[in-house]
């Protein structure tokens, strides 16, 4: 039992009663029911203090100085209207309360009452709000599925697991490491990440340290004190300190000094930042996202990265595949693509060639999705999309076929990847515009593990 205005997610009850005896009485009840309880003796604090999504229910007298009773509903009702709120009335406040269960109170208790009616309906205003909320949180779940699947687009295995797991990690607090090639789409990962998160309210700050020259990114990420060094004539606000609250993304991390290393290692450790020239260490509430395109722990052993930065940003690490290891999303983006450069330029959209298909297939994509996109402008235009004849694949690169069979198989399935990307309103018209029975379809769609999207995410049974 807590007097006062500090309660957090864990309590389950603010008990607001300006009678400080029954108010004691009362949360004794509750204390002893084994729940945890916060009494104040007027409603502005609960209101200066309510916690967004607080899991618990509120119990107030409506007979109060200052916000009675039925003010306080109202507030709580705009702020959210499937929070409980269980009123104690006398029994001249009768109608009142009846006015407020049809306002949205959850119930009302008339004096005198049992230990045993303020028990029951308040566990079982608990058990609704912790339903609407885990109705809530899926809801919210799904949404953030599906605003990924806009995001990072694609149906290859390999997409499909990198969704995942920024799903996973999104939800959390813990900084993470994001290691891709160039163009392979670091800062869309680090966005996703931050705008499914907690954060999304805050501040998304992104950094290149390749871009900054050496003699400033001390004072762009931690900032300075006026007359820290010549030419500092006021104080400036570092990068960290204008991200907190939110997210700060710190791209081509390998490129900084070994000397900022350390200074990045303490901030990540303490979370607190001190500009240049200041004695002062200032906390910081903010999520760090760190991207790169070299194998820090190569870097490491060559002694060109501190190894103990290293491994404290490699807990949460979060790996792009380049576009050759998703060889299947290849078609679809590239149409993708195009098809968005021709509206933004006022062109039709443009088919591709059977022989331009094969060479997008074999092309290996050193620039990732990066490159893929500027040849999709290019066709767009109505140029040349800049692969030349069709290029032979290397041997070993992972993901790509190799033999005539393999490019086959890997030629139909991003065919009908890419008819899935349009829209349709169901498998027939899918058929339809592949030109193949609704069986036959379905039985490549079971060979190639591939889904048509109905609403609920399976095929239908009846083809439709």
């Amino acid at each position: 039992m807590t007097t006062g205005a500090a309660f957090d997610h864990r309590t389950q009850i603010v008990l607001i009663d300006d009678d400080a005896h029954l108010r004691k009485a009362l949360a004794q009840t509750l204390d002893l029911a084994g729940l945890s309880v916060v009494t104040l003796g007027e409603a502005k604090t609960l209101l200066a203090s309510l916690p967004a999504d607080w899991p618990g229910v509120v119990v107030s007298d409506i007979r109060m100085p200052g916000i009675d009773g039925l003010q306080l509903l109202a507030e709580l009702q705009a702020r959210d209207a499937e929070l409980p709120v269980l009123l104690i009335t006398g029994h001249g406040d009768v109608p009142l309360a009846v006015q407020a269960m049809r306002a949205g109170a959850y119930d009302f208790l008339e004096k005198p009452f049992s230990s045993e009616a303020l028990l029951d309906s308040v566990r079982r205003a608990l058990a609704l709000r912790a339903l609407v909320l885990e109705n809530r949180s899926l809801r919210l779940a799904l949404a953030d599925r599906q605003e990924l699947s806009t995001r990072l687009l694609g149906q290859s295995q390999a997409t499909q697991r990198l969704r995942e797991q920024i799903g996973a990690l999104a939800t959390t607090q813990a900084d993470v490491l994001i290691l891709g090639e160039t163009g392979a789409g670091k800062e869309v990962v680090a966005r996703a990440l931050h705008d499914l998160s907690s954060r999304r309210g805050g501040p998304f700050v992104a950094i290149n340290a390749g871009a900054l020259a050496e003699s400033v990114v001390e004072s762009e990420l931690f900032g300075h004190e006026a007359g820290a060094f010549t030419g500092a004539q006021k104080r400036r606000i570092g990068k960290f300190e204008f991200a907190n609250g939110g997210t700060l993304f710190l791209d081509e991390i390998e490129s900084m000094s070994l000397e900022v290393q350390v200074k990045l290692l303490r901030l990540l450790q303490e979370r607190v930042v001190e500009r240049l020239g200041g004695n002062q260490s200032i906390p910081l509430d903010i999520r760090v996202i760190a991207a790169t395109k070299e194998d820090l722990r190569q870097a490491a052993d060559q002694g060109r990265f501190r190894a103990d930065l290293y491994y404290r940003l490699n807990v949460a690490p979060l790996r792009i595949p380049p576009l050759r290891e998703r060889s299947d999303d290849v078609l679809f983006l590239f149409q993708h693509f195009s098809e968005i450069a021709a509206r933004r330029h006022g062109l039709p959209s443009r088919s591709l060639l059977p022989e331009q298909r094969s060479s997008l297939l074999r092309h290996d994509w050193p620039g990732n999705v990066r490159e893929l996109q500027n040849a999709a402008e290019r066709f767009a235009l109505g140029l040349d999309i800049g692969l030349g004849s069709p290029l032979e694949a290397p041997t070993d690169a992972p993901g790509v076929a190799t033999n005539l069979s393999e490019q086959v198989e890997a030629f139909e399935r991003a065919l009908i990847s890419a008819e899935l990307a349009r829209p349709h309103g169901s498998l027939r018209s899918v058929a339809e515009a592949l030109g193949l029975p609704r069986k036959t379809l379905h039985d490549k769609l079971r060979k190639h593990g591939l889904v048509f999207a109905d609403g609920g995410g399976n095929p239908p049974d009846d083809g439709e």
